[in-house]
């Protein structure tokens, strides 16, 4: 029943969808393909209704109101044609997952915003999706107090956030797996306050996942009262499926103004401008860990883009290829912000080597060690390495270092930094100030020292002091244990003679 008809029937307005509820009903939705699919695939599907039912819903809203032909795509800033309608795709009985994917071909051709972004996602396999599942899904998404048009939504960017839930739950259930295209919201705020974009900037992430840290950096101006909307945003991810949700993120998000490249950074960068890479203000990113497959042989060959100037890293680990790639796209007042292994800190032979010739130049600013268990991939502690190639002159031949692997909460399966935690080493960071125990500024003098390693806990005394010793009171207490022992080694001799064994 259409929410006119109810209200009509009713007689009473129908109560706006909120946020818990349209969270509740999408992670339900969830339950509907358990046991037909891993859960490690259920994003795909989800979110891929989620989108055409958000489309088709906001449609037929904008249908009943625009001024002249209802029916003329240039009155719409989506336009969904007749066959990706919802009330099309609810008529289907058999063969729906075949209909789905040809609404999503349709939506495509009819929007250029939307090309490759949903027909990746394919509905037609009945041995894995049948038509009973499919069904059930279609039900469960046309219940009429989930209409997702602005009208019948309770707060504004709520749909984005209710996406951004359901990345973190998929995360959560998918354990490793959803850890390669999501990364913990805490660890995302931290950085990019860490980074403190400002307008007019280009900030792009190279390992975008679902878009989450570029995403962050939007909010992050909205919630400084600046304009969000006077940045550019930029980013790559190589895997097709995490790449069509990243692009949904954004268009849910009402962020029309990206540009999201499918395709791998580390082989064939795609930001490019006459033929060379783009520079960026921010560039940010959580790349795979120590990553094996990154393209090592054609860098040995000679990268084109001049990205291998501190050195080549060993096959085994692509991090510090990472870093590179990263500054060579920054512009000269460029900062960057990685998350890293706390491994790429100090490994040695190739990977230490490249990791000297980036101190010597100069340009690190900043380290901060995080806690152990935040990711979903593994629970092995991160770091935060931010680079600047413009530091400032009290900065010049020094690092900044935060030991904060003990800011966390607890919980079952995850530690979680929270807003007390992203404040205090947010604050710290941005004031360079020494506390005891938790933060230095280090001389590169010292560094070089210790032979290029930069783990925190080297340069960050963070054992317990040991409490003094009253000496007096220790001597008197064993003067006294000593009299006692001296009185039961009598007591001892003299049971043994009244025994008669002496």
């Amino acid at each position: 029943m259409a929410q006119k008809e109810l209200d009509k029937w009713t007689g009473r307005k129908m109560p706006k969808l909120t946020l818990d509820k349209l969270e509740s009903f999408l992670w339900n939705a969830a339950d509907i393909l358990r046991g037909s699919i891993d859960s490690s695939e259920y994003k795909h599907y989800i979110f891929g209704l989620l989108f055409l039912k958000r489309l088709s819903d906001e449609f037929d809203e904008e249908h009943e109101q625009v001024e002249g032909d209802p029916e003329d795509p240039d009155n719409y800033q989506f336009f969904v044609p007749e066959r990706a309608r919802w009330k099309s795709i609810r008529r289907v009985s058999e063969g729906i997952g075949n209909a789905i994917d040809k609404a999503f071909e349709a939506l495509e051709e009819n929007n250029p915003l939307l090309e490759g972004v949903l027909t990746p996602i394919q509905f037609q396999d009945p041995k894995r999706l049948p038509d009973a599942v499919l069904n059930k899904l279609i039900t469960h998404f046309s219940q009429p107090e989930f209409n997702l048009a602005n009208s019948n939504l309770s707060e504004p960017d709520m749909l984005g956030r209710a996406y951004e839930y359901l990345i973190k739950q998929f995360a959560d259930d998918s354990g490793k797996k959803g850890g390669e295209f999501y990364t913990p919201q805490g660890v995302v705020k931290l950085l990019v306050r860490l980074l403190d974009p400002q307008e007019g900037m280009r900030i792009c992430d190279p390992a975008c996942g679902s878009g989450g840290m570029l995403i962050e950096s939007f909010n992050y101006l909205k919630e400084q009262g600046k304009n969000p909307n006077n940045i550019s945003i930029f980013g790559q991810e190589k895997n097709l499926n995490t790449w069509a949700i990243a692009k949904m993120n954004f268009l849910l998000h009402n962020i029309l103004d990206h540009r999201i490249e499918h395709g791998d950074t580390m082989a064939d960068p795609k930001l490019k401008e006459d033929n060379l890479l783009m520079l960026f203000d921010i560039v940010i990113a959580n790349p795979m860990w120590n990553q094996k497959e990154w393209n090592r042989e054609s860098f040995e060959r000679g990268d084109r883009y001049g990205r291998a100037k501190y050195g080549i890293p060993p096959k085994s680990s692509g991090d510090w290829m990472w870093v590179q790639h990263m500054l060579a796209t920054l512009n000269n007042r460029g900062r960057l912000g990685i998350v890293l292994d706390n491994g790429a800190l100090f490994r040695g032979q190739s990977e230490g080597k490249v990791r000297k010739a980036i101190v010597e130049a100069d340009v690190i600013e900043g380290i901060v060690a995080l806690p152990s268990n935040l990711f979903y991939n593994t629970g092995a502690p991160g770091c935060l390495i931010i680079i600047n190639k413009q530091k400032s002159e009290e900065l010049k031949n020094k690092i900044f270092f935060i030991h904060a692997e003990t800011e966390f909460e607890e919980g079952k399966a995850q530690n979680f930094l929270k807003d007390k935690h992203i404040r205090k080493i947010s604050k710290t960071y941005r004031k360079k100030e020494e506390i005891e125990k938790f933060s230095a500024l280090i001389d590169l003098e010292e560094i070089q020292e210790n032979d290029y390693n930069l783990n925190v806990s080297r340069y960050i005394d963070t054992l317990p002091e040991e409490e003094p010793i009253d000496v007096t009171e220790y001597n008197t207490e064993l003067q006294k244990l000593q009299t006692e022992r001296l009185e039961l080694e009598k007591d001892f001799e003299r049971n043994i003679r009244d025994l008669g064994y002496k």
